[in-house]
């Protein structure tokens, strides 16, 4: 599981990587949420001075990309993908069920899940795609997410 915990020094190693070179915003970002499984207030003003960009330039690419999270993430991470192929196979039903049965909306932790849109697993031949904990899941209905779940919440 990711740390939580983001020290001023892990942030400076990270951004010394990739050579303190601002185009390399994004491999940073990366890099932090890799490890820590977030990006808290403070690193965005490091990086902010470390890379000589404004603090609206790294919080503009921390929003832009469904990766980038400023809160800490759930143990488990649950994203469903909402693009047209899988819509065409019931993600969107399946969105539903997942709200109910995790009791988390798009977007939320509820202690222990986070449920996340993905806007495409590259699995379209077996939508609708689930990704959990990183492993992707094909022709996903709500009986086998519900099995997932289980699986998952036995693997901890």
């Amino acid at each position: 599981m990711a740390e939580r915990d983001v020290s001023k020094e892990a942030i400076s190693d990270a951004v010394e990587r990739f050579g303190k070179r601002p185009e390399m915003l994004v491999q940073i970002l990366q890099a932090i949420v890799t490890r820590h499984g977030w990006i808290p207030e403070k690193t965005i003003r490091q990086l902010a001075d470390e890379l000589n960009l404004s603090r609206a330039d790294v919080y503009g690419v921390v929003n832009f990309y469904h990766d980038f999270r400023t809160e800490p993430p759930g143990e488990h991470i649950v994203k469903i993908c909402q693009a047209e192929a899988c819509q065409a196979m019931g993600s969107r039903e399946l969105t539903d069920h997942a709200r109910s049965a995790l009791g988390a909306e798009l977007h939320e932790t509820n202690n222990e899940v986070t449920l996340e849109p993905v806007y495409c697993l590259g699995n379209c031949a077996c939508a609708p795609a689930v990704m959990i904990n990183g492993k992707t899941h094909g022709r996903v209905d709500t009986a086998r997410f519900d099995e997932l779940v289980d699986t998952m919440k036995e693997n901890r």
